[in-house]
């Protein structure tokens, strides 16, 4: 791991979003993409429970994102009461990049192009530190989880699949 490119236009707006929010954020780069959440804790040797999945979903027209522990599936039940709609659906790329800004793999939980409602997965507070994408595959950032769902501005609640 190496500090992150911090002219790096991705990483930059997830640095601004976070300072708008309150929060100093330190990104960085690992030599490989990590695109999965095994990948991410196998290059940070943290428990994949530790990783934050930015996973967008739609509902009703309009997009919503789930912070998820990377431990855990999301459940579209619980996901959908969460959000209060009716049911949700896994957004695709494109709208992904449209709604945020940022590519899958790289979502991160702030500094995106539009506002969108944020859910955060409450086993992610059971964690000291958790890793967050910073816009890229291959950039990340710690974070104590309570000041993620505060800069966030996520609801937290109950998001896993039993």
């Amino acid at each position: 791991m190496r500090p992150a490119d911090p002219n790096e236009p991705r990483v930059a707006r997830v640095v601004a979003g976070a300072r708008r929010s309150g929060l100093d954020i330190e990104p960085v780069t690992f030599e490989n993409e990590t695109r999965t959440a095994e990948q991410a804790a196998n290059e940070i040797g943290c428990d994949v429970a530790a990783i934050v999945k930015s996973l967008v979903f739609q509902a009703d027209g309009r997009a919503l994102l789930f912070l998820v522990s990377g431990a855990n599936r999301l459940d579209p039940r619980r996901a959908a009461a969460a959000a209060e709609v009716g049911a949700v659906a896994k957004a695709d790329a494109a709208l992904t990049k449209s709604a945020t800004g940022f590519s899958i793999g790289g979502v991160p939980p702030f500094g995106h192009l539009n506002e969108l409602p944020v859910i955060v997965d409450r086993d992610l507070l059971r964690f000291d530190e958790v890793w967050a994408a910073a816009g890229r595959p291959d950039t990340v950032f710690p974070i104590d989880p309570n000041e993620l769902a505060r800069a966030a501005g996520g609801r937290v609640a109950a998001l896993k699949a039993e």
